[in-house]
């Protein structure tokens, strides 16, 4: 977390605005404790959206519920795969209809 403050000082030395969005970006897979992590990071540096990776295994992603309740943090962007072309801006709506899918 150290390394990321310093990150965060060096940034503003050159662009004292900076930064304008800070993004981290979360494993759909790590589960609850992918809160954890979003909370820690959110410590060092306001974060301003998630980037949900490794959408397209088996976990749902589910905890961006509880990160975006908890810590008010959106979630901004999608992967669904390895390829550069599998990210894309989430769109809540079609999460949620994959979330639910087959509960039913």
């Amino acid at each position: 977390m150290a390394e990321l403050e310093k990150i965060g000082r060096i940034i503003k030395r050159v662009l004292p605005e900076a930064p304008h969005e800070t993004f981290l970006a979360l494993d759909a897979s790590t589960g609850q404790n992918a809160l954890v992590q979003a909370k820690e990071f959110s410590k060092i540096t306001p974060v301003t959206g998630i980037v949900l990776t490794k959408i397209d295994g088996t976990a749902r992603g589910g905890v961006v519920l509880a990160i975006r309740e908890e810590l008010n943090i959106p979630v901004k962007l999608i992967g669904f795969g390895e390829k550069i072309d599998d990210i894309g801006e989430f769109n809540s709506e079609n999460f949620m209809k994959g979330l639910l899918e087959g509960l039913i």
